[in-house]
Formats: structure tokens, C-alpha cells, sequence
């Protein structure tokens, strides 16, 4: 099984190496990366984790003794959010904004459960919290029993620091500042990564087989959801009645008799067909 991290990132990048630094520390081996985000964060991932010369992201491999080849993320798996027009956007703001987010969300998580060979471990600990909130949207409707939704939770004096990517092996001191401001030093050995599993339902069981087929909007998915319940034709031959929708009727027991000897002929039929309108093989 193939473990795919999917993650939403704002301005902080952090939230990356974090997160991978998390899940290898429960022995849980990520094979690929892929993150939504905006043209914005899409700028500051490519400066401060995949610069070529002192990416923390090959910083973060190369002293924890990870095999760069053994996992999948450059360039091409990040996923920008764009408008209709294809334009990406520098961050969500609106309604129709956080639309087009939603809808990148869900096209992603669709394609990365689409393979039964791959588990997808969905992150959720970065950006704007309507970026949370859509990603964890997706899994609810895609995600699989094999899939996990995690949150990161960083000790807070390190995790609104701009330098702090990861524990190093060896501690290091590094600047803070208190919540007045005021800056201290403080041994990166006292940060805490705790990567903290979120329960989450998922709904893809429920979902008809044909929207299953290409990613839909949230509209058609909820719409699968909402069926009502078959209504059952009842035949009680004891009191001679028909039952259909909470209403009765009561026959003549040869009326009765003809017309359960035709029920019987259409229930008896073993074509599997959703309406039988067009269809008369059960007819005599």
C-alpha cells in the first residue's frame, strides 16, 4: 500500500516537513506529496522547501538519512487554486472563492482514492480554516477505510516560527518571541510535534455507483444522499386489502385473487431493471 499525503498550506511551509516528520516518527512511510494551495504559498514552497540549495524539505531527508528518490514531490505536486478562467489565486476571500477550492479539493481527493493500491492521508493542520474545512469535505465524500485525516499540533512557541521547520537531530538554540514580543532563545530539543488523528464519517458506501465515475460538485453528491424510502405495494390477502402509500382499499376476493396472481407475475421477474414502463415480459 502506497501512502499519499495530501495537505492544504497557506504561508506557512512548516506545515509540510512537519507533518512528514510527524508521520515518520510513527513509522508511517509517505511515497508521495501533494499539496493545494494558492499562487502565493505555490511561491513561498518553491523558496523555502524546494529551493534546490537549502530546501528544508531536502534538508529534512538528508539529515534524518531519507532516500530523496523514494519519494514523489517537486514542482508538479502543487496544486494551485484557479478561477474559472484558469487564473490561480493569491489567496480565498469570498463565497465563489472558496467555491473554486472546494471544487480543487475534490477532484484531488477523487483522483487519489480512485486507486485501490494507495491509502491518502489527508492534513488539515494548514492554511486559512475553510481550507481545512473543504479538504476534510472531500474525505468525507471520497476518503476509504484504508484513507486517515491528521492534524498536526506544534508547541506553540515554535509553531509561529518562521524558522522552525523540524526537530534537527541535534538541538539547536533558536529565537522566539513571548507573547509580548519580547524575543528569548530556547533548544529546538523542547519543541513537540504531536500528529493527532481526526475521526471523520465517510460517506462513499452511499454514493451511487455512476457519480463515481469522474469528480462531481458537493450539489450532486448530497442529492445521491437524500433517497426516499421505496414505497412497498401490500397485498394482505387475511383482510382483503390493498396497501399503497398509507392508503387501503378493500376488493372482492376473486378481484383480490386476479389481481395478486398479476402482482405475483411482475414480482416474480427476473430482469434487472430500474422501471418497467417500457418493459412488458412479465405481461400474459
Amino acid at each position: 500500500m502506497r501512502n499519499i499525503l495530501l495537505s492544504v498550506v497557506g504561508l506557512s511551509p512548516q506545515v509540510i516537513t512537519e507533518t512528514l516528520f510527524a508521520l515518520h516518527q510513527q513509522g508511517r512511510k509517505v511515497y508521495s506529496i501533494h499539496i493545494i494551495t494558492t499562487r502565493s504559498g505555490k511561491e513561498i514552497i518553491n523558496a523555502f522547501l524546494l529551493s534546490p540549495k537549502d530546501g528544508k524539505y531536502y534538508q529534512y531527508l538528508k539529515e534524518y538519512g531519507l532516500d530523496q528518490s523514494r519519494i514523489d514531490f517537486g514542482f508538479d505536486n502543487i496544486h494551485t487554486i484557479k478561477d474559472g478562467n484558469g487564473i490561480e489565486m493569491d489567496d480565498i476571500m469570498d463565497e465563489e472563492e472558496n467555491e473554486w477550492l472546494l471544487k480543487r479539493c475534490l477532484e484531488l481527493t477523487f483522483q487519489f482514492t480512485s486507486d485501490s493500491n494507495t491509502s491518502v492521508f489527508f492534513s488539515i493542520a494548514g492554511g486559512r480554516k475553510t481550507m481545512s474545512a473543504c479538504l476534510m469535505t472531500a474525505a468525507q465524500f471520497y476518503a476509504r477505510p484504508q484513507d486517515r485525516l491528521y492534524h498536526v499540533l506544534v508547541s506553540p512557541e515554535f509553531e509561529s516560527n518562521k524558522n522552525f521547520f523540524y526537530p534537527p537531530r541535534k538541538s539547536v538554540p533558536i529565537e522566539l518571541k513571548d507573547q509580548h514580543g519580547h524575543p528569548y532563545t530556547k533548544e529546538t530539543k523542547y519543541a513537540r510535534i504531536t500528529l493527532v488523528p481526526i475521526p471523520f464519517v465517510s460517506v462513499r458506501q452511499q454514493i451511487s455507483g455512476d457519480l463515481l465515475r469522474e469528480p462531481k460538485d458537493p450539489a450532486t453528491l448530497m442529492l445521491s444522499l437524500v433517497k426516499e424510502t421505496p414505497v412497498s405495494l401490500i397485498i394482505d390477502l387475511v383482510h382483503a386489502k390493498l396497501i399503497y402509500k398509507n392508503l387501503e382499499l378493500d376488493l372482492m376476493p376473486a378481484r383480490l385473487a386476479l389481481y395478486a396472481f398479476f402482482a405475483l407475475q411482475k414480482k416474480n421477474c427476473r430482469k434487472q431493471i430500474t422501471s418497467c414502463r417500457s418493459c412488458s415480459d412479465c405481461y400474459l
